[in-house]
């Protein structure tokens, strides 16, 4: 099976329909969206729209901002940016995208054998992955072979070799690796609408499960439209600096 796998647009139809038109031409068995659809970004409705018009087999998980813009949480944990982006948002979105973005499916869900996804970690889906001891935690109750997660919008793969657990952050414009079928992995495909590892570019993965092979790809979208978008909506101008630098 061939999959496409999508995180973390938060409302960037710039960079999201950009990385649709990347990837037009291949074929997919399933699309994998992990979470975050919206959020941060100043065009909610683009960018659910066009998760809604994906053709084929479709499986999406919610993200915490999804959550909040939808009221299924109140926010108090978000800072005042993120929050404003929120309310922003749950302002703006049309009642149809509102509806489909709160009645996303909590994570994990599995997506075939041996292969799952969720938005934050398996174990709590608002978790943040950053570090080995992060990775235990979740390897110790956790026993699916491979799973795709987001938030953290860091590209990067963590893996469980024996006792010890390795941590990988993947960098440049594209690269691949293969799973060692004797390892568990917990695979993140970076964000699409706002990386943070200092790329500023748009990031997504393709997985092989029968040749057990990731690639990550990072694609250069107009961020400059994006930024504009942002101002115009009246967001916080952080908003729209942070996608200039990747942070």
């Amino acid at each position: 099976m061939r999959y496409l796998v999508l995180s973390d647009m938060h409302g960037n139809d710039e960079a999201l329909k950009t990385v649709l038109r990347k990837v037009r031409r291949k074929r997919f068995d399933a699309t994998l969206v992990l979470g975050d659809l919206v959020g941060y970004g100043a065009a909610p409705n683009q960018v659910v729209e066009a998760i809604r018009s994906l053709p084929g087999r479709v499986l999406v998980v919610r993200g915490n901002h999804d959550k909040v813009a939808t009221g299924i949480d109140s926010g108090e944990s978000f800072n005042q940016v993120a929050l404003l982006a929120a309310q922003w948002t749950a302002q703006h979105l049309t009642p149809p995208n509102l509806r489909y973005v709160r009645d996303l499916a909590a994570g994990p869900r599995e997506v075939d054998e041996g292969l799952a996804i969720c938005h934050g970690a398996p174990i709590d889906e608002d978790k943040y992955l950053f570090s080995d001891r992060d990775a235990a935690a979740v390897f110790s109750s956790w026993q699916v072979p491979v799973t795709f997660f987001g938030h953290t919008h860091v590209t990067s793969v963590f893996s469980q070799e024996g006792r010890g657990i390795r941590v990988r952050q993947l960098v440049g414009e594209r690269g691949e690796m293969e799973l060692d079928p004797a390892h568990r992995y917990l695979v993140n495909p970076g964000s699409i609408g706002q990386p943070r590892d200092g790329d500023p570019r748009a990031s997504y993965m393709t997985y092989d499960s029968r040749r057990r092979r990731v690639r990550w790809h990072r694609v250069e979208y107009p961020v400059a439209e994006a930024q504009e978008r942002i101002r115009r909506a009246g967001l916080p101008a952080v908003l729209a600096d942070r996608l200039a630098v990747g942070m």
